[in-house]
C-alpha cells in the first residue's frame, strides 16, 4: 500500500498562495522602485541578515574576495555554469517553433502554444 508523505493542495488553497506570493512581490518591487537603495538595505537585513554599508564592491574588494576562493571551488563554479548554460541553451531551442520544407511542396513542423 503506498504511503504519501503530502497531500494535494486544493485549487482554492493553491489561488490563495499564489495571491499572497504574487501580491507580496508586487509590494517588494513597488517599494524598490519608490525608496531605491534604502528598500533594497532593508531587504537584505530582512531576508539575509546582512547589512553592508554599500552594495557595491570596489574592483579591489572583488579581487581580494576572488583570490581567498579555492582553485577547486574556482573549477566547480565553472563546471557548473558550463552545465547550466548547456542545458539552458538546449531547453531555449526545444521552445522554438520550427518549419521545414523536406521536398518542394512538402512543409513539416511544429508551433509551441502554451495550454491554460
Amino acid at each position: 500500500m503506498a504511503t504519501y508523505l503530502k497531500k494535494v493542495s486544493s485549487i482554492a488553497e493553491i489561488n490563495t498562495t499564489e495571491a499572497k506570493v504574487r501580491q507580496t512581490v508586487e509590494d517588494i518591487i513597488a517599494d524598490v522602485k519608490k525608496r531605491g537603495d534604502l528598500a533594497v538595505k532593508e531587504l537584505s537585513e530582512k531576508f539575509d541578515g546582512w547589512s553592508p554599508s554599500k552594495f557595491r564592491l570596489s574592483k579591489n574588494e572583488i579581487e581580494t574576495l576572488a583570490s581567498s576562493v579555492s582553485p577547486e571551488t574556482i573549477d566547480d563554479i565553472k563546471f557548473a555554469q558550463a552545465q547550466i548554460l548547456r542545458f539552458a541553451q538546449a531547453q531555449k531551442a526545444a521552445l522554438r517553433d520550427i518549419e521545414i520544407e523536406t521536398m518542394p511542396g512538402v512543409r513539416l513542423g511544429h508551433r509551441n502554444i502554451p495550454v491554460g
